[in-house]
């Protein structure tokens, strides 16, 4: 069966409610109980709905006929289920609520169409009255019902184990909470304890004086209440035994300084309690101004002096036995700091030592340790000085520094504050606050001054065309320290710019701040015409006009071009037009009217969106020249040798040159050669001859010569030839000796006789070298029969340690005999 609002199963009594039975009610229902251990499932027998027909059922007002106890007990961290449901034509509403008016928590649950309430987790808090209001159309019906609170005992503190030595007393609390209260019950060795004169119970605890070993036991604390019993389990060992230093003996060695307070424990093992005693070697010690024996046994010594030094012994006793433990007191020199470190201020960049020297006891041994605002820091140990030195100091090294001096007795510390100044640190929150078309109004906040007064700041900016950061110019020129706001002036328009603010004070200048945001300036008519305007050259009929055009820094807003101006010379009225590429660097004004060669006056000026700006100062520049158009006169060629040709001409007379000429250009081609694909060779500027070398020997070669300058070549001159002279000799003089007579050498030699394809001998050359210097060549002598020559009087005497046969290279037009035939002679006298 489907529960809703007009069906209800209880589970509290098992039966099935129908508020409101309808026809299709009518059948057979089957009751199935579940186990909810082991879900197991047992069926009733059927039994039958029939609807009556007899008469119609009537409205009426709801009818409870489920409903909870006038009082439900309710554990605490159960959870608790309440049914409600009635009877009632129309179906009757359910609805819940407390009497006290309080909201349900969000953890209370209605379920079944409102026919249950479950409240899970029960708590004091949920204890109260609840009301079941069930209504229709024709009237309503309440249901009320008390949840009261209880608790089982639970443990808030239990027993546990003692061991106690006899005499002592037993404190043993037990404590549980519940509602109701809990009350309590103990056991000893499961009997009932029986409580006389020294066993007692006060509220939760057992109380037991005087302990004796018939006290030990396995006790038993038992707390209960109407809805439950706890039990609490532990064991009392009653112990008794004679002092016992074997586990907690004296130090062997104390070690105490001058004026000091020195305590010595003595804690032996004892059941009961031990009575101590204590002696300095054999003399019993008794309390005075400066000795106290303490409750626990032990011993407080004040004001130490060396005359306390010495054996000390704790005499320990009970019933079962005596025990004792000595130990040995040492008296030293308190620790002194000698030098200590002092409060410095030092620059960035300088090394400074922070010291920290001592005087202590020779027998004991010490450390240092240094302390960087409140944490170790290494160092390395100077000998017996414990200084600090800190090299190349920066920023971070500021702060309080604390030498710690510790003995295996005492321990002294002194501290001292480093200031570290340095440059600024980066100014904050640079920015842009306003934008002209060469200003900018910024502002920024301070940064740390690093223990040292900013005196300036100073503003650097960037552009997309500027070598990194460059310094600017602003008002006012100098910004002292106390000056957060200035104007940069002299900017660009139409460039976007980025600006950064330094501090500086004595020490020098700071860090840069992060950069402003980036800003554009305003547009503004450009300012600045274009540089170094020329021009020249061109085709005929053409004017050409240079210039290196505007960076795009200086062109100061978009729509940036060029206006050129020019007038023939001696024209007031210009010519002008535009050139909208800013890139642009030239204009080629064409014209036929335009002569070879005539001057013009020529400027350029700038614009953009914003006007017109300046021209540039005018300048001359000529109109494209006209090729030359007469050919060199007076053309010859002659051979100089069998590879070398030299050509000359008449230069053409300025008259009849139609511009300036830039020089000539030599055409020449062999005899076996192509006209068309002669070489060529130029001369510059008024030269009227060129020697052209490289030649084949004994071959006619052609020439033919025209001017050029920089409109073009003019027409070649006529053709002429020269031939070029045969080879010199092959065959070198043959059969070459000297002899050396005083002061003059005789050289003789065989004569070369030419072949037919080569040129005919006219003469030799003799030339002399001293060595080591460079080889000079006698006057060519005309040929001889025979050969020969003679050396002249006053030629350098030989060198010593040189032969006077070592041969030298001659430069012969020929070729040289082989060596050492062609030879210059170095010789001497004596």
């Amino acid at each position: 069966v489907q529960e809703d609002s007009r069906r209800f199963v209880s589970q509290e009594t098992g039966h099935l409610y129908i508020a409101k039975v309808e026809p299709s009610d009518v059948g057979n229902y089957t009751c199935v109980v579940t186990s909810t251990v082991t879900n197991t499932r047992v069926l009733g027998s059927p039994t039958p709905l029939v609807l009556r027909t007899d008469g119609v059922m009537g409205e009426y007002e709801p009818k409870i006929e489920v409903q909870f106890p006038e009082t439900l007990p309710a554990a605490k961290g159960s959870t608790v289920k309440l049914e409600c449901f009635a009877l009632g034509n129309p179906v009757p509403q359910i609805n819940w609520r407390r009497t006290d008016g309080l909201p349900f928590p969000s953890k209370i649950k209605l379920r079944k169409s409102n026919g249950m309430i479950e409240i899970p987790n029960f708590q004091q808090e949920d204890a109260g009255l609840y009301e079941c209001i069930t209504e229709n159309s024709r009237g309503k019906n309440i249901a009320r019902g008390r949840l009261t609170y209880y608790a089982k005992p639970h443990w808030v503190q239990i027993i546990k184990d003692v061991e106690a030595a006899v005499e002592d007393s037993l404190y043993w609390e037990c404590r549980a909470s519940g509602k109701p209260k809990p009350s309590y019950r103990w056991t000893k060795n499961g009997n009932t304890l029986a409580f006389e004169g020294r066993i007692q119970t006060e509220s939760d605890a057992l109380i037991i004086t005087n302990l004796s070993l018939t006290d030990a036991g396995i006790y038993q604390c038992i707390a209960e209440n109407k809805h439950g019993v706890i039990y609490s389990s532990a064991e009392l060992r009653v112990v008794a035994s004679a002092p016992d230093f074997s586990k907690n003996p004296m130090k062997k060695l104390i070690q105490v300084q001058i004026g000091s307070t020195v305590n010595f424990e003595c804690k032996p093992k004892a059941s009961p309690k031990a009575i101590c005693s204590w002696k300095k070697g054999s003399d019993l010690l008794q309390e005075n101004e400066r000795i106290t024996l303490l409750k626990d046994g032990g011993l407080r010594l004040a004001n130490v002096t060396k005359l306390d030094a010495g054996i000390y012994t704790c005499l320990a006793e009970n019933q079962f036995g005596t025990a004792s433990s000595t130990t040995n007191l040492i008296v030293t020199e308190p620790t002194r700091i000698t030098l200590a470190p002092s409060n410095m201020d030092v620059t960035v960049g300088e090394s400074v030592i922070l010291p920290c020297q001592v005087q202590h006891d020779p027998l004991l041994d010490i450390s240092f340790t240094w302390y960087f605002n409140g944490t170790i820091t290494d160092f390395k140990r100077d000998s017996a000085s414990g200084d600090l030195m800190i090299r190349n100091i920066q920023l971070k090294h500021s702060g309080k520094y604390v030498c710690m001096v510790k003995t295996e007795v005492d321990s002294v510390s002194s501290a001292a504050d480093l200031i570290v100044r340095g440059s600024p640190g980066p100014p904050e929150h640079v920015k842009v606050d306003e934008i002209t078309d060469t200003t900018a109004q910024l502002s920024w906040k301070e940064g740390a001054d690093n223990h040292c007064p900013v005196t300036t700041y100073t503003i650097q900016a960037r552009t997309p065309f500027s070598v990194g950061w460059q310094r600017v110019t602003t008002v006012p020129d100098v910004i002292d320290g106390n000056t957060y706001t200035a104007t940069v002036v002299d900017l660009n328009p139409w460039v976007e710019y980025e600006f950064r603010v330094v501090a500086n004070n004595k020490i020098g200048g700071g860090e840069p701040s992060l950069p402003s945001e980036k800003v554009r300036t305003e547009e503004a008519v450009p300012e600045t015409p274009p540089s170094e305007v020329s021009g020249g050259g061109g085709s005929r009929s053409e004017l050409v006009i240079t210039w290196d055009p505007v960076p795009e820094e200086l062109q100061n807003g978009e729509g940036f071009g060029y206006v050129v101006a020019f007038r023939p010379l001696g024209i007031t009225t210009w010519i002008q037009t535009v050139v909208t590429s800013p890139d642009t660097p030239r204009y080629v004004f064409r014209n036929e009217s335009i002569l070879p060669f005539s001057p013009y006056e020529v400027k350029v000026g700038v614009y953009n969106n914003k006007g017109e700006g300046p021209f540039s100062s005018v300048t001359t520049v000529f109109s494209a020249e006209e090729e030359p158009t007469v050919a060199p006169s007076g053309v010859s060629a002659k051979s100089l040798s069998s590879s070398i040709i030299e050509v000359c001409w008449n230069a053409i007379p300025w008259k009849m040159s139609s511009g300036r000429l830039l020089g000539y250009e030599v055409r020449y081609w062999n005899n076996g050669g192509k006209e068309e694909s002669s070489n060529r060779v130029k001369a510059t500027g008024n030269e009227t001859s060129v020697r052209i070398t490289g030649l084949k020997s004994n071959l006619a070669h052609y020439t033919a010569v025209r001017a050029y300058n920089s409109a073009g070549s003019g027409p070649f001159s006529a053709t002429v030839n020269a031939t070029t002279k045969k080879t010199p000799p092959i065959q070198p003089p043959g059969n070459v000796i000297w002899n050396v007579t005083d002061s003059k050498v005789v050289l003789n030699w065989e004569q070369v006789k030419a072949t037919e394809n080569e040129s005919e001998v006219t003469g030799y050359k003799v030339g002399k070298r001293i060595q080591k210097q460079t080889l000079q060549l006698a006057t060519p002598m005309p040929s001889l029969p025979g050969g020969g020559a003679q050396g002249e009087p006053g030629m350098p005497p030989h060198r010593a340690g040189q032969s006077p046969a070592h041969p030298a290279p001659m430069p012969c037009q020929g070729p040289c005999p082989p060596l050492p035939h062609c030879t210059y002679v170095q010789w001497g006298k004596g």
